[in-house]
């Protein structure tokens, strides 16, 4: 879908982002995505911040049940997803953090 589109056919997510800054900029930042390939997606992202993603989510409005859970990286890495409609944009969100293996007694992982 990339081929051909301008600026103004990504304007809805971009006007979305303009929102969500006036009205949420207390929030921790996330990483930014906007693309030609999903033009009426945004993308928030948060590496090593779930707090941030769930502060987002609520922000949002999105139930806590309507989260997906998955693990990558061999178990090492836990993600957590979830989509809204919000001011015309699919907003995305996904928060990643690392899985702590639990410290065995003796100092044995």
């Amino acid at each position: 879908m990339s081929e051909n589109l301008t600026l103004d056919d990504v304007a809805v997510p971009l006007r979305t982002l303009r929102l969500l800054a006036s009205d949420f900029g207390h929030l921790p930042a996330p990483d930014v995505h906007v693309s030609t390939t999903y033009p009426e997606r945004l993308e928030l992202t948060f590496y090593d911040d779930l707090p941030g993603f769930e502060a987002w989510r609520e922000a949002l409005g999105i139930a806590p049940d309507a989260v997906t859970y998955r693990e990558q990286g061999d178990g090492r890495t836990r993600v957590l997803r979830a989509s809204v409609d919000h001011a015309g944009a699919v907003v995305h969100l996904t928060g990643f953090a690392d899985i702590v293996a639990p410290v065995l007694a003796g100092g044995a992982a």
